[in-house]
């Protein structure tokens, strides 16, 4: 007896196993999607997954949902080890009622949600659902409802990584958009809110899949996914990448590792790849990657608002939040976009004890009918606001210019920045010399003999006088000027003087940040 019950056990098991059946497995495998355990078993470090509520089934009883009961109810759940430390996930499996949300399957996702949040784990949600089971009505929806609460509850005390790899539609969107991360394979994952049908109904729009919500309209025009890959696998690899930079709670600080780059290593070619025009651009993940340790930064929305690159990189062996103006594009201008994309990066890296290393560059905000009217002072705000809050330490740097507005918000002494440096030819003023020079000596200029002689006059003592950074420095807005040369050095050791900070908040149950 004991053996057969062994045995059927084992049975039970392995039809669990198989989900929907070979031949659903056989139509995943065409589509070029892998099934939900061989997601969680390459995700996972190998044979460290756990499975829990293997066993669990729906219990509706309309519409022929009484005869299809399958084990675990389309959505595999559990614990296993990422570069030896523990996370919780769960996997939908669309081979089995095409992943579809009923009450038992959310009642797992949120049982694992609440263990991950209870233990103080990273948790990872695998997405490739139908969406809602329309069988099972209002208790699909509620289990929904008890997904997103507790995403929100959550939120800043635990990491939560949402994977993309197939459909992800209607209100299934909003758990990954509550999530910190959201990751997407090109061509299989799909995110919208309403389908090519509806838009066409509704709005007479003609519009596929891909065009509608891919991972190249999510990763580059809306901003949903932080980061996008052409396949599974490198999916996969980005998460457990981006899992090393990161505390598995809001209590413990990100792992240490030993670098065997010298924190005082000297860095004279970054006076070479910062071109001395003000106006010419270049790519200032090139000055990242020299400052860093071993060049390694892992860019977080690489592809949307490209203006302002954030990421994470180690200083020293410990993780760094880096927030930079991208010259490359758009001069590095803060426009609606990359004000959003910098305070939401911002805020998570003040969650989990991250430091902020920020890279100025800017001309300014983006002026503009669209911007004005797309609500650029509430945007804008958000950026300045994360940077306020933050309570991490904030070590900056002004490689070339920082104007007006941008200067104050980006980490600024009057913000809050712990130690604010600069290079010697970088300038700090209201506006730019040549703008500063036609609005102050307008009348000089059009009273010249040689306007455009005396222009580069003007411009020229406007920028050694006013906008050099020692008349910051002289008010104490800048801890010190400092060399192309130590650069890396002076910047590891503010973030080492900083790296006990403690900074009292105001009692109050939370600030009202502009959304």
């Amino acid at each position: 007896m004991e053996v057969t019950d062994k045995n059927s056990l084992q049975n039970m098991r392995q039809t669990a196993r198989l989900g929907g059946g070979e031949d659903r497995i056989a139509r995943q495998h065409k589509k070029g999607k892998q099934t939900a355990r061989e997601r969680i078993n390459a995700l996972l470090d190998p044979g460290t997954f756990s499975e829990i509520d293997t066993f669990i089934q729906h219990r509706a009883t309309q519409l022929g949902m009484e005869s299809k009961r399958p084990w675990g109810d389309g959505v595999v759940t559990g614990t296993g080890k990422i570069n030896g430390r523990t996370v919780y996930l769960f996997a939908q499996d669309f081979t089995v009622l095409g992943g579809s949300v009923g009450e038992a399957h959310g009642r797992k996702i949120a049982k694992i949600m609440d263990l991950a949040y209870q233990n103080g784990a990273p948790l990872i949600g695998i997405n490739d659902s139908g969406g809602a089971r329309i069988q099972e009505g209002v208790d699909a929806l509620a289990a929904y409802g008890d997904i997103f609460h507790r995403n929100v509850q959550s939120s800043g005390t635990i990491p939560q990584l949402s994977i993309i790899l197939g459909p992800c539609a209607g209100g299934a969107v909003y758990s990954p958009a509550i999530t910190d991360f959201v990751f997407m394979a090109e061509e299989t994952a799909h995110m919208f809110i309403t389908g090519p049908r509806v838009v066409k109904a509704v709005t007479q729009e003609e519009v596929d899949f891909e065009s509608l919500g891919g991972a190249g309209v999510h990763g580059e025009t809306s901003g949903v996914a932080h980061f996008t890959a052409p396949d599974e696998e490198s999916v996969l690899e980005q998460v457990r990448w981006l899992l090393s930079y990161l505390p598995s709670n809001n209590l413990t600080h990100p792992p240490v590792v030993d670098s065997e780059d010298d924190p005082d290593r000297s860095t004279p070619e970054l006076a070479r790849l910062v071109p001395g025009d003000p106006k010419q651009p270049y790519d200032v993940r090139t000055i990242i990657e020299h400052i860093v340790d071993g060049g390694e930064f892992l860019e977080v929305q690489a592809g949307y608002a490209r203006n302002l690159s954030v990421g994470f990189a180690r200083m020293d062996g410990r993780t760094v939040g880096v927030i930079a103006n991208q010259p490359e594009h758009f001069a590095g201008v803060l426009d609606i976009d990359a004000s959003t994309k910098g305070g939401r990066f911002i805020r998570f890296c003040d969650a989990f004890h991250i430091p902020l290393l920020t890279l100025i560059d800017t001309p300014g905000f983006l002026p503009g009918i669209d911007q004005e009217h797309g609500g650029i002072i509430r945007h804008g705000a958000k950026l300045l606001y994360a940077y306020s809050e933050a309570t991490v330490p904030k070590v900056s740097l002004i490689l070339r210019k920082a104007y007006g507005g941008a200067y104050i918000v980006m980490s600024s002494k009057h913000l809050g920045g712990d130690m604010n440096f600069a290079w010697p030819q970088s300038e700090i003023a209201v506006m730019g010399p040549e703008g500063a020079v036609n609005t102050i000596f307008r009348k000089e200029l059009a009273e010249a003999d040689s306007p455009n002689a005396k222009k580069a006059e003007l411009v020229q003592n406007y920028r050694e006088e006013f906008a050099t950074p020692f008349v910051a420095a002289s008010r104490g807005y800048l801890d010190d000027v400092i060399t192309h040369a130590e650069t890396r050095e002076r910047l590891n050791k503010a973030l080492a003087l900083l790296r006990n900070k403690r900074e009292e908040t105001s009692k109050r149950k939370h600030g009202n940040i502009p959304l």
